[in-house]
């Protein structure tokens, strides 16, 4: 290799973080290495082995440009094995970060212990992203197999351009996505409700937060009935909405964030056939984005107070599960209707979106892989966003193509709600017929936040086969890098 395109002045320390060890230096032993170029027709004159790159682009009939869409890999003389992407400026975030997922991939399918992002004329915004995507994808998923993946240990960032400060947010992020992937990817034997609100117990301890469990018996006592209808199908009583605080200095204003924790959703007595039960151990992932974003807010020292509640608990089927016909009361007096017992979602969220309203927070976002007609409506590469008003719809779309998780925003206008009049109760829980039924979850859950500045965001890109965006895996933790890049805009307004 050249050397004249390492060889350059870098005066940073190296530091240890979860994800890998992190560099940023003039040179590198590793044998994996991710050339990073801006979008051109013509390769560097200084890319190493120049000739080869062009020879293999000439043998798949790829134009020098298309590299923004298709990189490629090839085997250096020295035996290193390198890959080669473009990023174009010009195109929005969410193919940036696709085109460098599929480079950063070309590297990581052998499982080198060190990876080099080698920008060549790139920016400091593709080198951020290079490094970001490669880290994301570098931590294995839980799995329970004779021959774990190896996770990277190094990633060395060969340039003098970025500064330490600058990657700092990108390890905050990465650890973060990688938190809320894993989580979700957990089997329901491991992540049961208990076992949850014991590793939030840990963070909380260790990082300082405030932490408050609001357990079953209490929560029947405080009059959580919408809560409790669904917990009580559980034999054991682990069920809880657990409250976390992280209040920073010079914190100007409080956001809540509210996550669906459903460590397993069977449908209740309105079972679920195996082909949608499969996977239902993901149904918490809402609460996994929500304490993802809390981890990132905390290390990027966001000077955002949070207030973090997460609806924990199963939907399992029982003599002493709730069942269709039961009218329930929720947390601030409302009468629920149950009309279907797989709508567990906007139950337990009711009554933690009433216990967070009680604080009045400027900003409430809530979380959930709530409805199958969101999945319907958009697909797995979109999510579906509800706000309560036109300038958090416009901020919310602007955070998407900011940070590359795209959302799309829907309606939930009042006379929607008429399909949940209920003959017995102040409010039905949903209808039998399905139509809209993510635009009457919505309006379902705006009965419980007040007339307050808020955000229902309806996950339907939770998980996409094959990937999406920056993630490699079908879990992708869409929501954490958009919940962050939202808070991140508007503490700057």
């Amino acid at each position: 290799m050249e050397s004249h395109v390492y060889n350059r002045p870098v005066i940073l320390k190296d530091r240890t973080v979860s994800l890998a060890k992190l560099f940023v230096r003039p040179d590198s032993s590793a044998t994996h290495l991710l050339f990073v170029l801006p979008v051109a027709k013509t390769l560097p004159a200084d890319l190493p082995e120049r000739a080869r790159w062009q020879t293999v682009l000439k043998r798949r009939d790829l134009k020098v440009e298309e590299l923004a869409k298709s990189p490629i890999a090839i085997d250096l003389e020295d035996g290193c094995r390198a890959a080669c992407v473009m990023v174009n400026e010009s195109k929005p975030r969410f193919a940036r970060l696709t085109a460098l997922r599929k480079a950063a991939m070309l590297l990581l399918d052998e499982s080198p212990a060190e990876i080099a992002i080698v920008p060549v004329d790139a920016s400091d915004d593709a080198v951020r992203d290079a490094a970001y995507v490669t880290l994301i994808n570098a931590s294995p998923l839980p799995a329970k197999k004779k021959k774990p993946a190896k996770p990277l240990k190094t990633l060395a960032v060969l340039t003098p351009h970025v500064e330490d400060a600058d990657l700092r947010p990108v390890v905050a992020l990465a650890e973060a996505n990688v938190l809320a992937r894993e989580l979700t990817a957990l089997p329901p034997n491991e992540l049961t409700p208990a076992a949850y609100r014991k590793r939030i117990r840990e963070m909380a301890k260790a990082k300082g937060w405030g932490i408050e469990e609001f357990d079953f018996r209490k929560l029947k006592k405080m009059g959580a009935g919408a809560f409790c209808a669904v917990a009580q199908g559980s034999g054991h009583e682990d069920a809880a909405i657990v409250h976390l605080k992280y209040r920073p200095r010079g914190a100007k204003r409080t956001v809540a964030l509210v996550g669906k924790g459903i460590c397993f959703d069977t449908g209740g007595h309105n079972l679920k056939p195996a082909r949608y039960m499969a996977g239902m151990h993901e149904d918490m992932n809402g609460s996994a984005v929500a304490l993802g974003i809390l981890h990132a807010a905390h290390a990027m020292k966001l000077p955002v107070a949070l207030d973090v509640w997460l609806a924990i608990a199963h939907n399992h089927l029982s003599s002493a599960a709730y069942v269709q016909g039961d009218v329930v009361t929720a947390l601030d007096g409302t009468t629920i209707e149950v009309v279907h017992t797989d709508a567990e979602g906007r139950m337990v969220l009711a009554d933690t979106l009433a216990l967070a309203a009680k604080a009045r927070p400027d900003l409430t976002i809530d979380f959930a892989t709530l409805t199958g007609s969101m999945v319907s409506a958009l697909g797995t590469r979109y999510s579906g966003v509800f706000a309560s008003d036109s300038d958090l719809a416009h901020a919310a779309v602007r955070a998407g193509k900011e940070s590359g998780e795209r959302i799309c925003v829907f309606p939930m206008d009042e006379d929607y709600e008429t399909a949940l009049d209920s003959k017995v109760a102040d409010i039905k829980q949903c209808t039998l017929a399905g139509e809209a039924d993510h635009i009457l979850a919505a309006r379902f859950l705006g009965r419980f936040i007040g007339k307050r500045p808020w955000l229902h965001v309806d996950l339907s890109a939770a998980s996409c086969e094959g990937g999406l965006g920056a993630s490699a895996t079908d879990q992708t933790g869409f929501g954490v890098a958009w919940g962050l890049t939202l808070l991140a805009a508007r503490d700057r307004e």
